[in-house]
């Protein structure tokens, strides 16, 4: 393999410089309220828009999931908290989300995790001509991303440097979906559900705009940050 110069980076939640910067705001807000940070990107244009993806943290209940309730929670959480830095000259609009089913890998555990499954990696220079790697995942070894790549003429997984990669995110598949599937189901605890069954009021009447929470899948929601 040729030399690489990328610069070598611990995680890939937050790459660019302000990224980080703004990781460091929130951070502990997110850990504080029992959720993980996964990404977090400055995204320019004619409007720029902060998109922070989290889901709730090891440990925790439901760990590794991502509601629309705790996005709302946390998009009001993170507001306040930039608030009181206001590290973006500019009007920004705020958005919180979950990782998704094809969610981004930013730590390295992310790809033992998710080992057997399908992923993409990029690389910052050139691996043996070609800076984007599709396969299945093998799982890591010391520092290295091993990987099972679609190509006739390699035997056996391929091992990249974590610090080379600049992008990696699991690729759709109906492997994945059921896998998402059954951790939300192994989630739902059918007692409590039941507990709670019981001792409703039948007298009680619903309000208008009553939120069932039945959602799946990605969350996005846009929060009313906006810095002048």
């Amino acid at each position: 393999m040729i030399a690489v110069t990328s610069t070598p980076m611990t995680d890939l939640v937050a790459n660019a410089p302000m990224d980080r910067r703004l990781a460091a705001i929130v951070v502990p807000t997110i850990e504080g309220m029992g959720f993980e940070l996964v990404r977090l990107r400055l995204m320019g244009g004619r409007r720029i828009t902060l998109q922070v993806m989290a889901e709730r943290a090891a440990g925790r209940p439901g760990a590794g999931t991502m509601e629309i309730e705790d996005c709302a929670i946390l998009s009001r959480a993170i507001s306040a908290a930039l608030d009181v830095e206001d590290p973006i000259e500019r009007e920004f609009t705020l958005e919180v989300s979950s990782p998704g089913i094809d969610r981004p890998l930013t730590r390295l555990n992310d790809f033992a995790r998710w080992e057997g499954y399908e992923a993409r990696l990029e690389t910052a220079d050139m691996i043996d001509g070609r800076k984007r790697f599709k396969g299945v995942l093998a799982g890591v070894e010391g520092n290295e991303v091993l990987i099972d790549i679609d190509d006739p003429a390699v035997e056996g997984a391929i091992g990249l440097q974590f610090d080379w990669l600049t992008d990696a995110k699991l690729l759709l598949t109906d492997e994945l979906v059921a896998e998402s599937l059954r951790a939300r189901k192994h989630d739902f605890n059918e007692a409590e559900f039941d507990e709670i069954e019981a001792k409703e009021d039948p007298t009680d009447e619903v309000t208008d705009g009553q939120n069932t929470n039945d959602n799946e899948g990605d969350i996005n929601i846009p929060a009313m940050q906006k810095d002048t």
